[in-house]
């Protein structure tokens, strides 16, 4: 592969285990809210009502207000009683306890040893900079600095404006390995236990197992 003038990193994939983390927060909103229902099954229709509403925001809205747009819709369908401000507030609270996966600190450490290294993520700006993604990153690109949600074009177009070109990005996800596949940017996925691959998805040519591999990959 040619050589990149930056490494981008999906956050809440790839470098944060935001299944786990928000599965936690749901949790004790549950226990809150003193809702009977499965904690895991909320966070699954949350994100999956999470992803769809980013594909159809035209005109751009704030990731808050589609994570609370998907709260309201998903606990409507379960049938529970929401106050979408309130709860959607205290869901995104917790976003600094979500857990970085332990291969982070070393595996980006030692890219950035080489490669200037950036955040690229579908999250606004305040909750972006509240998250603990386990290396301290100095730059990064937003859906709200973009205005545009992966897997459009649009927010790898804009990260390219940001930061140049050639560009390799590290998702987990495959709507993210879609959308910088059909952007004609360079891409190594990171597999993710949280982030499964299903028959349809498309399959990057590179893939590990470990962040820890990937400097060792680009040289």
């Amino acid at each position: 592969m040619s050589s990149p003038v930056c490494v981008t990193f999906d956050v809440y994939s790839a470098l944060v285990d935001s299944r786990r983390g928000a599965t936690d927060a749901f949790v004790e909103l549950a226990r809150r809210r003193a809702w009977k229902v499965d904690p895991e099954e909320l966070f699954v229709g949350w994100d999956a009502r999470n992803k769809a509403l980013q594909a159809e925001a035209m005109p751009f809205v704030t990731y808050r207000h589609l994570a609370g747009r998907a709260l309201t819709d998903v606990c409507t369908e379960l049938e529970l009683d929401v106050d979408a401000r309130a709860d959607t507030e205290f869901l995104l609270s917790t976003i600094d306890r979500w857990p970085h996966y332990p291969d982070v600190p070393e595996g980006v450490g030692s890219v950035a040893e080489r490669f200037p290294v950036a955040l690229l993520s579908n999250i606004d700006d305040d909750l972006l900079a509240r998250t603990n993604t386990g290396f301290a990153f100095e730059r990064s690109v937003t859906s709200q600095q973009a205005r545009s949600y992966k897997p459009d074009e649009g927010i790898y177009r804009h990260a390219e404006t940001v930061l140049g070109r050639p560009l390799l990005h590290v998702p987990a996800s495959p709507r993210d390995v879609k959308g910088a596949t059909d952007a004609g940017i360079g891409i190594v996925r990171i597999k993710r236990r949280s982030q499964p691959v299903v028959a349809d998805s498309p399959r990057p040519g590179l893939e590990i197992d470990d962040l820890r591999e990937l400097a060792g990959l680009l040289s």
